[in-house]
């Protein structure tokens, strides 16, 4: 028997069944982080967002859907989780800050982490509604009908999003290489 799928797991957290919802966390909970970390570039918020959207998640789970897909339903959750954290900090304090950092010197740090620092950074400086649709298509792989579900917008939009997106995202690394 193959693993149940994601409606079938809902249907029985829906009757209970605790175990179905630890197996959604389980398949979920990385992809959710991930997201949560790339709209928010810091550790604890990105873990304390997670948290907030699986207790969310079984909190709601009678109002999902199951005509739609369970993850864009989980995600939409994370952007949304993410966008309000990012509300409840300090404007200045978030555009100031450099991405968290390892304590490795120097030499420690590989090339391929310097880029991924860099493009952390610049996405970091562009406005939400720009960065999740980036996020959601280069970072978790989503495609636009995915995009427009996840945030409830058009698929024209997304792709409005996406590609004023992608210039902003284009400046502010040249920015950053310049600087």
């Amino acid at each position: 028997m193959g693993k149940p799928d994601d409606t079938e797991l809902v249907r029985r957290c829906r009757t209970g069944d605790t175990r179905a919802f630890e197996t959604l966390l389980t398949r979920y909970q990385k992809p959710v982080y991930n997201a949560a970390y790339r709209m928010l570039s810091n550790t604890d918020d990105a873990r304390d967002v997670t948290q907030t959207v699986f207790l969310t998640a079984y909190e709601k789970l009678d109002t999902f859907n199951p005509t739609f897909r369970f993850f864009s339903w989980i995600y939409r959750i994370a952007i949304n989780e993410s966008v309000d954290c990012l509300h409840r900090r300090s404007r200045s304090e978030h555009l100031a800050r450099e991405p968290e950092t390892e304590n490795d010197g120097p030499d420690d740090v590989t090339e391929h982490e310097i880029s991924r620092r860099r493009i952390q950074s610049a996405l970091m400086t562009i406005k939400p509604d720009y960065r999740s649709v980036i996020v959601l298509r280069h970072f978790l792989e989503c495609n636009y009908a995915e995009i427009g579900s996840i945030l409830d917008i058009p698929e024209k939009t997304v792709k409005s999003r996406l590609y004023s997106g992608r210039q902003m995202l284009k400046e502010a690394l040249q920015d950053r290489l310049h600087a």
